[in-house]
């Protein structure tokens, strides 16, 4: 049977959420094609003789990405079995399913895409039944190295520029999954509760070393926190740095972990990170306590001196705009940016995100947030 992964949106990278899932189901026995359509068009033909497709949804722009594609791939192919997996899978079950999905996977999907693959496979004329896989699945998963030979090709994604105008080919791959932080306004929280799952670190070592092969200079770990097992994270390093000494990489680290382990950052920096991304959200710590996230202003200015003092550069990410945003503290932020010199280190778009409340959201215990929200507007 022929199965299509499809991505809409990875924000630059060559999708791992597509390359893991591949080398999943051709060891049981599919014919995969990959599609990401951020780089490539639509594959009629590919979707005409599907029998299953398969959107990869990690976030909320690719999910609603995917959600203007299906009237297309349903013109295309009526029969076709559609699924969507991925982190925002779960969230927007109800919607995905008004739309003709069948099957909707998040958490550790990889298990998952190939059960419905079988399932599929040893279906009669009255088809495979209701969904078997579970919703959200947290098994602990022998992974297996991603297959990237069916995405477009690394050299054709996100470039890394550096400060000497050189430019680098980014690879990207993830050392774990989920977050044992419990962070209020976060997409992760509802699927893994908590929870967080390792890559094994041969695993992650062959994926880049083929990614090198393949062109890549540049690594970007996507594990929504890299320290969230700080021994793992720095054993990979490591022995990256041993094999790649010219290789550079970035992470994202939670402000609570740069100043737990600060011990760290100096191996960081002599390992080739050049930069770690931070969710800072906010520096009015009001704000931060009701988001739960587990730092302060005060916290972060220091983290902040940590990583200058060991050389790295700290990238802050931020929710502009949510219910407790006023004008005073909307300029505070951004004097406040100035004073630091982070103008040049925060993406203009983090200057203009607005809080997104999905189903399951912690916040939504907060009585102050209860009051102000209406029905669940699902579309």
């Amino acid at each position: 049977m022929r199965v299509v992964l499809i991505s809409t949106y990875e924000m630059g990278r060559q999708p791992f959420g597509l390359a893991s899932p591949t080398a999943w189901l051709e060891r049981a026995g599919a014919e995969v094609a990959c599609l990401d359509l951020s780089r490539e068009p639509l594959d009629e033909d590919a979707i005409r003789a599907a029998g299953l497709i398969a959107f990869y949804v990690p976030m909320h722009t690719a999910t609603r990405l995917a959600a203007r594609l299906v009237p297309r791939i349903r013109r295309l192919s009526a029969a076709a079995h559609l699924c969507f997996y991925g982190l925002y899978a779960p969230a927007n079950a109800e919607f995905l399913r008004s739309l003709g999905a069948a099957t909707i996977l998040g958490g550790e999907f990889e298990a998952g895409l190939v059960s419905l693959y079988e399932r599929l496979c040893q279906s009669r004329d009255g088809g495979p039944g209701p969904q078997a896989e579970p919703l959200i699945s947290l098994d602990r998963l022998r992974f297996v190295v991603p297959d990237r030979s069916r995405l477009v090709p690394l050299n054709e994604y996100a470039r890394l520029i550096s400060t000497d105008g050189a430019r680098r080919v980014v690879g990207y791959t993830e050392a774990s999954r989920g977050c044992k932080h419990l962070c209020r306004h976060c997409p992760i929280v509802p699927v893994y509760q908590g929870g967080f799952r390792i890559v094994d670190r041969d695993i992650v070592l062959e994926d880049i070393r083929r990614q090198v092969a393949a062109g890549a200079s540049h690594i970007t770990f996507g594990d929504p926190d890299f320290f969230n097992g700080a021994g793992h994270a720095i054993a990979i390093v490591r022995r990256l740095h041993e094999e790649f000494p010219s290789l550079t990489y970035d992470a994202t680290i939670k402000i609570e972990h740069l100043l737990e382990h600060r011990q760290h950052l100096a191996t960081l920096r002599s390992t080739g990170c050049l930069f770690v991304t931070s969710a800072v959200e906010s520096i009015d710590d009001r704000v931060l306590a009701l988001l739960d996230k587990g730092h302060t202003r005060a916290g972060f200015l220091e983290a902040l001196g940590l990583c200058r003092a060991a050389g790295l550069t700290l990238a802050p990410t931020f929710v502009a705009f949510t219910q407790w945003t006023t004008l005073e503290g909307y300029r505070e932020l951004l004097a406040l940016l100035a004073a630091e010199d982070l103008i040049p280190n925060v993406a203009p778009i983090q200057l203009a995100i607005r809080l997104l409340i999905p189903a399951g959201s912690r916040l939504l215990e907060l009585p102050e947030v209860l009051a102000l929200v209406g029905a669940f507007d699902s579309e």
